[in-house]
């Protein structure tokens, strides 16, 4: 996106986290103030009267609301609409770009624009982070992604196109790496807390960045320790470990132990089978 382009007037409908990481992002490249309609304030920011404000004044709409509310908000801006025909997006994981079809219907271009990274509300942190982040584009015709590519160009981003039907697998995909790997790593910190450690979080830090950094340059070939081994013995005493002392891991730690072996099987690997039904042992 050229440096000198900028959009007429940037619109966003919300006021989270996502809402103001955007308007802090977009906000060079609009000609006037990010325009915002939503129950607070974003900065520097100005105030949409309602929808039909937003929809007249601006060129380019950004729905960064809760996936729950977006169809809602939709309905809301199409029933709006008037002669102004905006580009519409939404930053949603879950949704393509059929969620917008009411606004497409009454003329107005729309895509799916999801960044792939996580939000706690530190807008200047995670400006920064969306430079060479990757985002997911899904558009309802070619002017639509090209114009999806300008909004992530314009946050320093690269564009990934995803299709329609694959955007649930997609969004899966990526909640199963992120959030459960906060799952994982918390659930890890606890037991090494009852096992008297005063800062897991020191201790695993090292660990599991070096196993993150393996795992995505080799797959599950960055794969070490005692499944890969066949060490049952040392499985066994994890799982009675985690029986006494940590029950509410054992679950978890059973059914990542058996994906683990799962995937060893698919990798031609031929996993000791000992292993899986000390796994699926349930006493």
């Amino acid at each position: 996106m050229p440096d000198a382009f900028v959009f007429r007037q940037i619109g966003i409908v919300g006021t989270g986290r996502v809402a103001a990481a955007l308007a802090l992002g977009l906000a060079p490249h609009g000609a006037c103030p990010i325009l915002v309609l939503g129950r607070g304030r974003i900065g520097d920011t100005q105030a949409a009267r309602d929808s039909a404000d937003l929809l007249n004044r601006c060129d380019v709409i950004a729905l960064a609301v809760a996936d729950d509310a977006l169809d809602i908000v939709v309905r809301d801006l199409a029933a709006a609409m008037g002669a102004n025909m905006p580009f519409v997006f939404h930053v949603s994981g879950r949704s393509g770009v059929g969620v917008l079809s009411l606004l497409a219907a009454r003329g107005a271009l729309t895509a799916a624009i999801h960044p792939a990274m996580t939000f706690t509300g530190d807008a200047p942190a995670e400006v920064a982070r969306m430079v060479g982040a990757r985002f997911a584009v899904t558009g309802a015709d070619a002017a639509s992604i090209a114009l999806a590519r300008c909004i992530v160009a314009a946050l320093g981003g690269v564009a990934v196109e995803i299709a329609e039907d694959h955007r649930a697998l997609y969004h899966a995909a990526l909640c199963h790496a992120a959030n459960h790997l906060v799952t994982l790593i918390a659930g890890s910190t606890d037991a090494l807390a009852r096992a008297g450690v005063d800062d897991p979080a020191a201790l695993l830090a090292p660990l599991v960045r070096a196993a993150l950094d393996n795992s995505l340059n080799r797959g599950i070939a960055a794969l070490s320790g005692p499944l890969v081994r066949g060490d049952d013995q040392t499985i066994g005493r994890h799982l009675a470990a985690l029986a006494h002392d940590c029950p509410d891991l054992l679950p978890a730690y059973r059914a990542m132990a058996m994906a683990t072996l799962d995937a060893l099987d698919r990798s031609g690997a031929a996993p000791d089978q000992a292993l899986r039904a000390q796994l699926q042992d349930r006493r």
